[in-house]
């Protein structure tokens, strides 16, 4: 069994620049979606970014190997001089991030919950994501957002750095793996990505506002930073229970269907090892700063 067309009448049957067949989600749901398709959504090519990101694979390495020379450099300048006080830049920066990801999750969550209740499990994890989401204008332009949003999510660490702030192994290990383990999911197309990528808009559009609110100092008595931990939490942890389906679920599919299953073994080792490690890292973060506390610490600037 291979990919198929939700609607029979193939009335959304779409083609990429690639020739590959897709449905278009707001085609699908043109009453609801279809009403905020935007002209800029409907007028860009995901693909031929992807394509060019397929060919360079040097740039996250460089951005990596640039990320890790700054931290060095900043602190080192820091070490001697007073901390620069850039709240209102910080403020800024986290309401961004948080609008930016609240966006992004609008836009793909649809997808996730179209294709989690018109696909089996074994065809969410093994049917070729360029059909299953990445193709779309909409759906696939956030995707591909999402993943080079990593980037620019590297000047978290400016504001540590300029603030004189601690920076925990948490912080500078989960922005490496993460821009090195999306670059690599995008371009070899893993299906599981839909999953991970919604999941981390919705806990940066919350995580950042709250930051945001620290920063302006308006941060709500009622609100324990604890739940942030928590939301992180248990992203890592269904993170590690798909990658563990991600294991489990091709035999069986090879098996009672003859196909082969999209997902490359190398890629979901590396997710179940980056999200494994994240779960320990976060797990070990929770206990020493709440445990016995009351909570009251803040939570990781982290994901």
């Amino acid at each position: 069994m291979t990919w198929y067309p939700i609607d029979k009448t193939e009335r959304c049957l779409m083609h990429n620049s690639a020739g590959v067949a897709y449905e278009s989600l707001p085609c699908l749901y043109e009453n609801t979606i279809g009403l905020t398709y935007t002209s800029i959504e409907k007028g860009y090519n995901p693909i031929n970014v992807r394509d060019s990101m397929t060919e360079n694979p040097w740039v996250p390495v460089l951005a990596i190997a640039m990320y890790g020379i700054m931290i060095g450099v900043g602190r080192t300048y820091f070490s001697t001089r007073e901390a620069w006080s850039w709240r209102t830049a910080l403020a800024l920066w986290n309401l961004g991030l948080s609008v930016f990801s609240l966006i992004g999750f609008c836009r793909v969550a649809p997808q996730l919950i179209h294709n989690l209740y018109h696909y089996s499990l074994s065809e969410n994890v093994c049917f070729d994501p360029e059909q299953m989401y990445g193709s779309d204008r909409m759906v696939g332009t956030w995707v591909q957002l999402f993943v080079l949003s990593k980037f620019p999510e590297l000047i978290d660490t400016f504001f540590i750095v300029i603030h004189k702030k601690p920076l925990i192994l948490l912080h500078w290990y989960h922005h490496i793996s993460v821009l090195a383990y999306c670059w690599h999911s995008y371009v070899t197309k893993a299906p599981p990505g839909i999953v991970f990528c919604v999941m981390n808009y919705a806990v940066h559009a919350i995580m950042y506002f709250y930051y945001f609110l620290m920063a302006v100092k308006r941060k709500p008595k009622w609100f324990n930073s604890m739940y942030i931990t928590v939301s992180q939490i248990s992203q890592m942890v269904v993170g590690v229970i798909v990658t563990i389906l991600g294991f489990v679920v091709p035999p069986l599919y090879t098996s009672s269907t003859g196909n082969e299953c999209h997902i490359k073994k190398e890629n979901n080792a590396a997710a179940l090892i980056m999200y494994g490690s994240y779960l320990m890292l976060f797990l070990q973060f929770f206990f020493k700063r709440y445990s016995g506390k009351g909570g009251k610490t803040k939570a990781t600037k982290k994901d």
